[in-house]
């Protein structure tokens, strides 16, 4: 009988895609992969999310990977993002489907191991009652996670001192550099003073990081060559929170969908950004997305954008989620825009294969939200970034990208919620013409051939995942 690995992944895209691809790794180990699917229906209004689970079904063969949706459960609670009550409401959610996790875990024939998306680290009680091994997933960069797991530390250290607000100097943290603290407890959606004054809140985070430590390992998507610093600092004891031991970790990264990124070769199937793309000069084109969730900006702020485009005089491809309609695009933008850079720019208010479109010849810059798969994706195409943080981990992101890896350039102006078209101008600008653009280009470059390496014979990411499956065959033994 074949071993079985069990995958539970968390409800967005950019949690559900890296285990997507973390199943394509276990498959070519030669086991078998199951997914756990809490039931969609708890994100029919995630259209992005939906698809996202419709293509990985529609496209993984049912002989090597099979999904299984769980029981809905009666009255979920609401999980919008812009609720106040979004963290709790989701962990309470992913409580709520423990019994029927453990049910479905009972009945696969040959299981070997389960696979948590971090998003639902709470469900290792239904994973423990049947007594194997258990590891969690955190699809995002080991610096989110150094910081994330700090916040205990930092939380306690603020009563101590009475509260207050976050002060102009910044946070020093252990394995990132020093930045602001709304870029740190913007990963939970909160204020500083408002994480010091809510205790639920801030028993969840901790409970969160202790919960981790009840994992036999974690699996990080990054590798070793990005994020030697932060790899290193998750091995120090003094990044946990007291009595909290971090169980082992694997940087298997980075889990970049390589299907996806050549998808669409075949004329008949080509997306049509891509047929556009192969009429433009190499390097010439800013390419534009604002991930699953964000770019829905204000409507001054996109005629901002787009008069920043335009003065820049650069090609571009933008990917305007806010307009359901070709016909509301013009609306949108300034009168005469599309027109205007009808031949040098494509606007799309549809889905766009991201992957492919970063890889593509014609592609100079990318203008992210620099959520982390968004990153991983234009770190393996070699492409420069300019970054937009919107919410979450992508406020820390940014940090690390700017001042530890070199790949990106920040756009001035996000944190206030107001980016000029000036300096949209100036840094579309700067990335594709100006020797700062070059250097910038080589940098990332570099990163790209040490992405490719860590998934080569040898590689640090290869070697970390044969040395989990040493651990998984020696704890069956």
């Amino acid at each position: 009988m074949k071993k079985t690995v069990v995958l539970y992944p968390g409800l967005a895209v950019g949690h559900f895609n890296p285990m997507m691809v973390l199943a394509d790794v276990f498959l070519d180990h030669g086991y078998a992969v199951a997914v756990a699917l809490i039931n969609p229906s708890v994100k029919d209004d995630d259209a992005a999310f939906t698809a996202a689970v419709a293509r990985a079904v529609s496209s993984k063969s049912s002989a090597t990977v099979s999904f299984h949706m769980l029981p809905r459960i009666p009255d979920p609670p609401s999980l919008a993002f812009d609720d106040d009550k979004f963290f709790t409401n989701y962990f309470d959610l992913v409580r709520r489907y423990d019994e029927h996790l453990h049910d479905f875990l009972f009945s696969v024939q040959g299981l070997h191991a389960v696979v948590v998306d971090a998003s639902c680290g709470f469900a290792i009680q239904a994973v423990r009652k049947l007594g194997v091994p258990a590891y969690e997933l955190y699809p995002c960069d080991a610096g989110a996670l150094a910081v994330n797991i700090q916040i205990p530390s930092l939380l306690a250290g603020f009563k101590k001192l009475g509260g207050g607000e976050e002060g102009s100097a910044p946070l020093e943290l252990l394995g990132v550099p020093p930045m602001s603290a709304s870029h740190v407890t913007d990963l939970l959606g909160r204020s500083l003073s408002e994480l010091i004054s809510k205790d639920p809140e801030a028993t969840t985070v901790a409970a969160g990081a202790r919960v981790m430590a009840e994992f036999d390992g974690i699996l990080i998507n990054t590798f070793v060559s990005l994020e030697e610093r932060p790899l290193r600092a998750l091995a120090d004891p003094r990044c946990c929170p007291d009595g909290v031991v971090l169980p082992p970790v694997y940087a298997v990264g980075p889990l970049v969908d390589k299907a996806a990124a050549g998808a669409g070769d075949e004329t008949s199937r080509r997306h049509e950004s891509l047929v556009w793309l192969d009429g433009q000069p190499d390097r010439s084109i800013v390419f534009l997305c604002f991930g699953s969730i964000g770019g829905n900006h204000a409507e001054q702020q996109l005629r901002e954008i787009a008069a920043g485009l335009d003065k820049s005089g650069h090609r571009f491809l933008w990917v305007v989620r806010r307009a359901p309609s070709t016909e509301h695009l013009d609306a949108l933008l300034p009168e005469g825009f599309l027109a205007r850079t009808s031949g040098r720019g494509l606007v799309v208010n549809t889905w766009v294969p991201q992957p492919s479109v970063l890889r593509h010849r014609a592609t100079a810059a990318f203008v992210t939200h620099c959520g982390w798969n968004s990153v991983l994706e234009g770190i393996t195409a070699g492409v420069p970034m300019l970054c937009w943080p919107m919410y979450a981990e992508q406020r820390i992101n940014k940090v690390l990208m700017v001042d530890d890896m070199g790949v990106g350039v920040e756009m001035e102006g996000w944190l206030e919620g107001w980016v000029t078209a000036e300096e949209v101008e100036a840094k579309v600008r700067l990335v594709v013409e100006s020797e700062h653009g070059r250097k910038l280009r080589e940098r990332v470059e570099a990163h790209r051939d040490g992405a490719a390496m860590a998934w080569k014979d040898g590689g640090s990411s290869r070697v970390a995942f044969a040395r989990l499956m040493t651990e998984l065959d020696n704890a069956q033994r």
